[in-house]
């Protein structure tokens, strides 16, 4: 396995880890199933490659460009959708996913069902490694917000959020969008990397994927959502050894995390710089201890030796002093 497959491999969990962010804020952290972000990921491809071949944008424009795209026709949707409730809302994301696809697949503008070939290949690990880190601090950030937090009431308890003053279905409406936002930039991304787009590349496989990995990770975590898109991509890579089993064992380890964690990898937590520090000045402080234990050991073993030594000593000593007592009379 040399560097070029290895960077192939995390390029295309970083692509992937950006739809599922914003994923994970829609489902993880506001609570609202989506089986339809392959649709978002559709639309910003699509748009990022137009104004980038035809147009002749640079890439950090065309990848906006195609995330706010996906964000704008989000609102539209959203408008629709959010009122409904539990699974019609997933149920309607999913056609709206379908929707889209069957759509691209018959424009022939972009290639129709046969695809787009010919897109001029800008991404490499660089680009993608700035693009997750700029997304991972601006939805962190988010989520410690206020904003952030009012999103989670939605999701613990949506009727208690509004007792409380908070407008629901503006927020629902803002994860929604945000959301989209990050899955049309990862589409553009996956554009500019495989130089081809075709329609099938975002079906309803797709959007299963982003969920399990949000599910697989943990609801309600961004570091379980990075770890989950960094293990279930590279996962069918390490077992294509399996060859046309790889597919089997896969669904198998996942099945196997969701139902011995049914929390995901991080169960909600996050690793944070300070987790780190105080682990690692725990460990510091148990390695002082462990030698500190190892010598007192030594020397307890040394003074076990030496005190045998001595009761031998004190033994002997003691039958002397016994019949030196006895030859002394006590006088009063």
């Amino acid at each position: 396995m040399d560097w070029f497959y290895i960077k192939g491999i995390l390029i295309l969990s970083g692509i992937n880890l950006m739809a599922v962010l914003g994923l994970s804020l829609l489902t993880g952290f506001t609570g609202l199933f989506s089986f339809g972000h392959a649709g978002f990921m559709a639309i910003g491809a699509y748009t990022a490659a137009y104004l980038g071949v035809k147009m002749g944008l640079p890439l950090t424009v065309a990848l906006l460009a195609g995330g706010f795209s996906a964000g704008l026709v989000s609102l539209f949707i959203g408008k629709l959708t959010l009122k409904l409730k539990g699974d019609y809302f997933c149920i309607a994301t999913l056609g709206f996913g379908e929707a889209i696809r069957l759509i691209l697949d018959n424009v022939q503008t972009f290639g129709g069902a046969r695809g787009w070939p010919g897109i001029p290949i800008r991404v490499d690990l660089w680009n993608v490694a700035l693009v997750n880190v700029v997304g991972i601090a601006l939805l962190v950030n988010l989520v410690n917000s206020r904003h952030g937090r009012n999103m989670i009431a939605v999701r613990e308890e949506e009727l208690a959020a509004k007792t409380i003053g908070i407008d629901t279905f503006r927020y629902k409406m803002i994860s929604l969008f945000i959301s989209a936002v990050y899955a049309g930039v990862a589409g553009g991304l996956v554009g500019y990397y495989t130089g081809f787009l075709q329609p099938k590349m975002f079906s309803l496989n797709k959007s299963t994927e982003l969920t399990i990995i949000v599910i697989f990770g943990g609801i309600g975590s961004i570091s379980g959502s990075v770890l989950g898109a960094l293990l279930l991509t590279a996962l069918p890579e390490i077992l294509r050894a399996f060859a046309l089993w790889r597919l089997v064992v896969y669904g198998a380890a996942v099945i196997f995390i969701m139902i011995s964690r049914p929390e995901g990898l991080m169960g909600g937590k996050e690793i944070t710089w300070k987790g780190i520090a105080s682990l690692l000045q725990r460990g510091l402080r148990l390695h002082p201890a462990a030698k500190s234990q190892a010598g007192a050991g030594a020397q307890a073993s040394v003074g076990d030796r030496g005190g045998d030594r001595d009761g031998n000593g004190s033994a002997s000593g003691s039958g002397s002093g016994d019949r030196a007592a006895q030859s002394i009379k006590p006088s009063f």
